[in-house]
């Protein structure tokens, strides 16, 4: 149940951009020869890794994703469209900074721009040099939201955490070779599912040997060698950053938007009934998520991702519905308006959907 609900923070509304991305090395992690650790149990490892406290780190980190997905456009009437899909092609490169739970930064560089999300306290600054925008919030409670956050990298550790609490029986977890990652040695934790018909190979994650910080996380598909995405430092330092690093004044010329937290309603909320919600069918790697039509934000995902300029690109038409379709993950969006996830095999999703 535990890794079911893992999958279903991966699939909501179909924003499949911020299923992978937050949910990720320019080089494929491989075994060093120079590398051989004291022996530990693959539950140990785990241990280690459970244990991590690390507070403070600067560090660059790559990304890359080859999910079988079409080159998307950077000009033209659909690069709109397209910049909300880019972080699952190709290959990305970011820097960040963390000092404690309330201090971050976060730089991704692209193409001859950069875009920058930069928290200190509640103050947040998301800062975009390519379209010359700086959009200013303040957090309540409650820590960055997913849209503030859509679009940036998110850290090894930060997808490793998700994978981890989720160890559970329908897991095998085994050591592969020690690694060197980042100039630092590495345990290599393996997760594969034992699940038959999950798009899901194996997962890799090198745990740090002296602090168990996750360095990177690799998500293979079934039967393939290489990983279908990747996330990974190629350099860090767990000294603390410089303060200035976190203090972020909008250059020249940039457009500033000031957006309002939600103010809290004293009202109660009106909840919603058993079948407007999300319901997840089966267990472990090979689950489907089920969201049904007028879902709240959901259905607002689906509209988003139909009225978008790149859907006929993006998806096939297969019965039932439309397909957008990845090595790692498949999303079905039914012609009465449902929405059917997984890391399964079209024809389950199909199953699924006419089942209910």
């Amino acid at each position: 149940a535990n890794m079911s609900r893992t999958w279903l923070k991966w699939m909501p509304a179909v924003v499949v951009p911020v299923l992978i991305a937050s949910v990720a090395v320019a080089v494929p992690l491989a075994a060093n020869a120079g590398v051989n650790l004291p022996t530990k149990t693959p539950a140990q490892v785990l241990a280690l890794a459970a244990g991590e406290k690390v507070v403070a780190l600067s560090g660059t980190i790559s990304q890359t994703s080859s999910l079988g997905l079409p080159e998307l456009p950077t000009t033209g009437a659909d690069a709109s469209a397209g910049s909300t899909l880019e972080l699952l092609t190709g290959s990305h490169t970011a820097r960040v900074f963390v000092d404690g739970l309330t201090k971050q930064r976060v730089q991704v560089l692209d193409r001859m721009a950069e875009r920058d999300l930069v928290r200190t306290g509640p103050e947040v600054w998301l800062y975009d040099s390519k379209k010359k925008t700086a959009v200013h919030s303040t957090l309540s409670e409650h820590p960055t939201s997913t849209s503030e956050t859509e679009g940036m990298i998110s850290t090894p550790d930060q997808l490793a955490a998700t994978l981890l609490k989720s160890v559970d029986a329908t897991t095998t977890v085994s050591l592969g070779s020690d690694l060197r990652v980042a100039e630092r040695t590495a345990y290599n934790l393996v997760l594969t599912p034992k699940a038959s018909e999950t798009l899901i190979g194996s997962v890799s994650i090198a745990v740090d040997s002296k602090t168990g910080l996750p360095l990177s996380v690799e998500l293979f598909a079934r039967s393939q060698k290489t990983p279908a995405f990747s996330v990974g430092f190629s350099k860090l330092d767990l000294a603390t950053p410089d303060a200035s690093l976190f203090v972020f004044t909008p250059p020249a010329g940039a457009k500033v938007t000031e957006k309002t937290p939600k103010v809290d309603s004293s009202r109660p909320a009106v909840p919603r009934s058993d079948a407007a919600k999300p319901t997840v069918s089966g267990t472990g790697w090979d689950a489907i998520v089920a969201i049904p039509a007028g879902a709240g934000a959901a259905a607002k995902g689906s509209i988003s991702l139909k009225s978008s300029p790149l859907f006929g690109k993006l998806t096939t038409n297969v019965t039932g519905g439309h397909l957008f379709q990845t090595s790692l993950v498949n999303v079905l969006l039914t012609d009465d308006g449902r929405v059917f996830a997984g890391s399964v095999p079209v024809a389950k999703l199909q199953a699924a959907a006419a089942a209910k």
